[in-house]
């Protein structure tokens, strides 16, 4: 008998809380809704620039508050699959484990593309060369010594620009000798400022839209004219550039939204992709996923 009693007791104090933990998350999809409410949002740290202004326009329009959490590629996708946020902004499309991941828990991830970026090479003004070929970093990725190229400066070893080079390049990772990796991309533009002979990899993002840490430093920088592999030309990350497809280092941008239900990841995604969103990117430098409308006013006077 007492047994029986105690086990109605577990299950009495069990069924509570998951009935409390219900009406909490139920009160949380209450007061969220696509454009009301708050939410965190987890983002590259290679294009925090574009998002920050994206966040300052929707927060401006709607009743809501987004909190920007910019982090390597890595520790964003940690954060997200641990439910920290589920909602984020990469560089890449999840991959078929994080899919499965997402089908465990009946939720189908909605992925929107929202802009083309550019990985921005960049040397210190010293160097009056600003042309640099794919091929002398790929080569220099894999251990060779003869290339013109001293050493490679990166944001975060956990980063997107890592991944991105790593898997152009065709290794696992970077070499030990001649890489350099720092915490942001403002520490990678003010280290090659300072420095001759580096070459840094970073989002061109904060080049375009540089914050008052770095705003200084770029006048010592240049920002290189790149030549693909197997090509003749060179170009530098431009938004034509990047329209015409010339441009090597180019990515594409998405927000991933996992929440699930009707919450401000759908609504900010939704504004990301529209009109005003789309001239934000636009503005950035950035190529936008859909050219934004141009409204023609005809007077007669």
């Amino acid at each position: 008998m007492k047994k029986i009693i105690l086990l109605l007791s577990v299950f009495f104090f069990f069924a509570v809380g998951v009935f409390v933990s219900c009406k909490q998350s139920d009160s949380k999809k209450d007061k969220e809704t696509i454009l009301k409410g708050k939410a965190i949002l987890l983002v590259d740290e290679t294009i925090k620039p574009l998002i920050e202004d994206q966040i300052a326009v929707f927060e401006s329009t709607y009743n809501a508050k987004i909190v920007l959490e910019a982090k390597s590629e890595k520790e964003v996708m940690k954060a997200f699959l641990k439910d920290t946020s589920r909602i984020v902004v990469l560089s890449r499309e999840l991959n078929t484990d994080e899919i499965k991941f997402f089908d465990q828990l009946k939720i189908k991830p909605k992925t929107t593309k929202i802009a083309t970026d550019a990985i921005a090479l960049i040397s210190n003004k010293k160097d009056t060369d600003t042309l640099i070929a794919i091929k002398d970093v790929v080569a220099f990725l894999k251990g060779s010594a003869q290339t013109k190229i001293k050493g490679l400066v990166f944001d975060n070893p956990n980063s997107s620009t890592v991944r991105y080079m790593t898997a152009l390049a065709g290794v696992k990772q970077v070499p030990q000798k001649g890489v350099y990796s720092f915490k942001s991309n403002e520490e990678v533009v003010k280290f090659v400022a300072e420095n001759d002979g580096m070459i840094g990899i970073v989002g061109v993002n904060w080049l375009l839209q540089p914050t008052v840490n770095i705003k200084d430093y770029l006048t010592n920088i240049n920002v290189l004219s790149v030549k693909g592999l197997n090509k003749n030309s060179y170009f530098a990350p431009t938004q034509n550039n990047l329209a015409e497809g010339t441009y090597p280092l180019a990515r594409d941008l998405f927000i991933v939204n996992c929440q699930g239900y009707s919450g401000l990841g759908m609504g900010f995604a939704s504004f990301l992709a529209g009109e005003i969103g789309q001239r934000i990117v636009l503005k950035s430098g950035m190529l936008p996923t859909t050219m934004p409308g141009r409204k023609i006013l005809i007077r007669n006077k």
